[in-house]
């Protein structure tokens, strides 16, 4: 160890922040290890290191005994007294054993550490910067895809992106530039692990208020989200200027604001309805884009029977149930949807009986 490897620490603390003190602290520990590594030995050993000159002393520390049985750990109080004759049993005494070439080991033991600490607080930073950003948007670039998980590049670190939040029927190719949602943040012993998502049905919202000013301003606000990820969402929205029209401001001129959206959801159908207090106008709008004739809202249930027209039933059901079930959850009610001749025979027959 020497004045330059002193002058290093500075220049490290300087640039990345982390204490000389926390690097001595540490470095004192490891050589332990490595002097007790390399010498064989079980005594009781303490670090020296002049945190000015970068000199380094081992000293053995012995408990001042009457007769020593245990070299190691031990010195009998006439071996003490000859180093110093005030010492007396239970005292303890700093032998210095520093082996001659411990100034090479202590020189590679430092720079294991000095890495080490670096890379931990880089680490730190990473973690720090990305556990506050849950929940928002980073573009990202796909950097190798292994056991159906795509690595992505973020720049600084690497996000990965499971298959259960990869889109359905989304394909993944080496130099894609994706916008992914920061899903979460975990800390492990290997760094910090970011968790990306391209299927939460938050990535539409931030997707949202990034192309619509309305939205960021909150003057547009988004009431609630349904999304089967791929396929098709459901976006309720509403504004709080009544001289802002929300459907037109996400819209946008001649569609150029929603087809953004979709465009970067590699064309995932989005429906954009109006949110409203009043219920029964609210699930006539969630089931867009059919044609809504009666609902008989039950508010005790949370479930409401719809009345479509006859020619109108299968888009309102959709593909699989779709369209009904995404209206289901955007709303929050179970929706029982019926053509208008099943309606009205179910009608006269409750009349009948």
């Amino acid at each position: 160890m020497n004045l330059d490897f002193i002058n290093a620490l500075t220049e490290i603390e300087k640039e990345k922040g982390i204490s000389k003190d926390v690097i001595f602290d540490a470095l004192e520990s490891a050589l332990i290890s490595s002097y007790k590594k390399n010498f064989g030995t079980s005594q009781n050993v303490e670090i020296d290191m002049n945190r000015d000159t970068g000199e380094v002393k081992v000293f053995a520390i012995k408990k001042v005994v009457e007769k020593a049985e245990n070299e190691n750990l031990e010195i009998s109080l006439e071996e003490a007294k000859k180093i110093d004759p005030r010492y007396e049993i239970g005292d303890q005494v700093r032998i210095e054993v520093t082996p001659k070439n411990f100034g090479r080991i202590a020189a590679q033991t430092a720079k294991q550490v000095v890495i080490q600490r670096i890379r931990d607080a880089e680490r730190e930073v990473i973690y720090e910067e990305f556990v506050n950003r849950e929940n928002e948007i980073i573009t990202g670039m796909v950097q190798r895809i292994s056991k159906n998980i795509v690595y992505i590049d973020l720049g600084k670190t690497e996000g990965i992106l499971p298959p259960s939040e990869q889109m359905e029927n989304e394909e993944y190719k080496q130099g894609d530039r994706l916008k992914l949602l920061i899903l979460q943040v975990n800390k492990t012993t290997k760094g910090p692990q970011i968790i990306l998502s391209r299927s939460h049905p938050n990535l539409v919202r931030r997707l949202f208020e990034l192309e619509v000013p309305e939205i960021s301003e909150g003057i547009v606000e988004i009431h609630s989200i349904s999304r089967e990820a791929g396929s098709r969402t459901k976006i309720a929205v509403y504004s709080k200027d009544p001289n802002v029209d929300p459907l037109g401001a996400c819209v946008g001129t001649k569609g150029n604001r929603v087809k953004v959206i979709v465009d970067e959801l590699k064309g995932e159908k989005i429906d954009i309805v109006i949110w409203s207090k009043n219920i029964e106008e609210f699930i006539a709008n969630s089931l867009s884009p059919s044609k809504v004739l009666k609902v008989i809202p039950n508010k005790e249930e949370k479930s409401a029977i719809v009345v479509v027209p006859d020619y109108q039933l299968s888009l309102a059901i959709g593909k699989e149930g779709q369209n009904a079930r995404l209206a289901a959850k955007l709303t929050n009610w179970k929706i029982d949807i019926k053509s208008e001749s099943q309606y009205k025979e179910m009608f006269n027959k409750e009349v009948i009986e």
